[in-house]
């Protein structure tokens, strides 16, 4: 599979037994809660190549243990980014473009806001959300954000239900803090109103349901247990951790990540995700460090926008995990396209007015210019040592 090293396996086995689930009984999988029938992402079984094949996508299952779903939050949590106010139209280029960049799925708003907010989310669930790409079978899952408010659920359901693979992520506060001061609820009240809003929205229809914990980073790690169990007795099938304001360092993550796998009933029954912010610089750290500890999805954005110091970027997770994913990483992959990296973080940039730093990681203009003697012989020599052509850098402009 893609991102590991050692000999090539045959992929025609993983082809044919792919193609059996082309049927026209399963177009909308919603009809089977059971079996779902779209790609996680294009990936290949040959070492260093990134060849599409199909495979099946399951809420609460992966295609194997070591892949990692990469959940893009640009055009929500990125917008909040102040001066990144993006137009309707800008949002579902960007949305077709993330769909070419392989996101397993992509959350695309907030349809509570506003009615703009609402109508575009609306606009990219019945386009981008149907555009299954016939060769390789991919299909983006089409999320929107709700708080535990009915009306932000009902919103959400009426936004996205027009594509075939629609999800909705839910959240509430956990920190005692939050709960204290923003929400001014009991930990137990807390917990009635997450299970509550996981069951209303499974009884709208959602078969997919992300539960996701606000300030999950300064949480009490028992409270986190039980409400993630609750949660999941409720139906959810992702729950998720938020480093809300990036206060926490990557050993603080692992261990977390580590604990509540080890403590949370019903935890393997579902996928386990992460949201880090990079507040402290260290937002790609932390996601690599739940990574490490058994986090099966990040959460990103491109080039690392969002409120404040941003997101973790998804040009660096993803090209962590693609370079050291089976040297230490434990063979961790994702099914990113990374050619199409820096085409996606071009036009972000261009429609955010939000311009990188030369000397950004992966996608600035420095990133591939050597000025040492050592390191341009070494490219010289080995075009493997530094790789350009993985994220499609124009070599003229280095």
């Amino acid at each position: 599979m893609i991102f590991t090293t050692g000999s090539t396996v045959a992929v025609q086995s993983v082809v044919h037994f792919a193609s059996s689930f082309h049927s026209p009984g399963l177009t909308h999988p919603y009809k089977k809660p059971s079996l779902f029938t779209t790609c996680c992402s294009s990936f290949s079984k040959k070492v260093g190549t990134e060849s599409s094949n199909m495979c099946v996508y399951i809420p609460n299952k992966l295609p194997d243990k070591k892949y990692v779903r990469v959940f893009d939050t640009t055009l929500r949590d990125g917008e909040q980014a102040p001066g990144a106010a993006l137009t309707p139209p800008q949002k579902l280029e960007i949305a077709r473009q993330l769909a070419k960049l392989r996101v397993d799925i992509m959350e695309v708003g907030f349809p509570a806001s506003s009615e703009e907010e609402f109508e575009t989310v609306k606009t990219i669930a019945k386009t981008v959300g149907n555009e299954m790409d016939e060769e390789t079978g991919y299909l983006p899952v089409i999320c929107a954000v709700a708080r535990c408010k009915q009306r932000d659920i009902k919103a959400v359901w009426e936004a996205v239900k027009y594509a075939k693979r629609p999800t909705i992520l839910i959240f509430i506060s956990t920190s005692d803090i939050h709960m204290k001061y923003k929400l001014k609820k009991t930990g137990e009240e807390v917990i009635q109103m997450a299970v509550s809003s996981v069951r209303f929205a499974k009884s709208l229809g959602f078969n997919e349901i992300q539960f996701g914990c606000e300030d999950a980073g300064r949480s009490e790690k028992d409270f986190l247990c039980k409400i993630l169990g609750e949660a999941i007795k409720a139906g959810a099938t992702t729950v998720n951790l938020a480093d809300t304001v990036g206060i926490n360092m990557p050993q603080e993550i692992g261990e977390l990540v580590s604990y509540l796998k080890a403590n949370t009933p019903g935890i393997d029954d579902v996928v386990f995700s992460i949201h880090c912010h990079n507040d402290l610089g260290v937002a790609t750290a932390n996601a690599i460090a739940g990574v490490c500890a058994g986090a099966r999805q990040v959460d990103v954005t491109v080039n690392g926008i969002g409120e404040r110091s941003g997101n973790a970027p998804l040009e660096e997770v993803v090209m962590a995990l693609k370079c050291g994913g089976a040297s230490t990483m434990d063979g961790v992959y994702t099914g990113i396209d990374t050619s199409q990296i820096m085409a996606t973080s071009k036009m972000v940039q261009e429609y955010t007015g939000l311009y990188v730093q030369s000397h950004k990681p992966i996608v600035g203009a420095n990133y591939f210019a050597h000025k040492s003697d050592l390191n341009q012989a070494g490219i010289f020599k080995n075009q493997g040592t530094y790789s350009p052509e993985d994220v499609e850098v124009v070599k003229s402009q280095n």
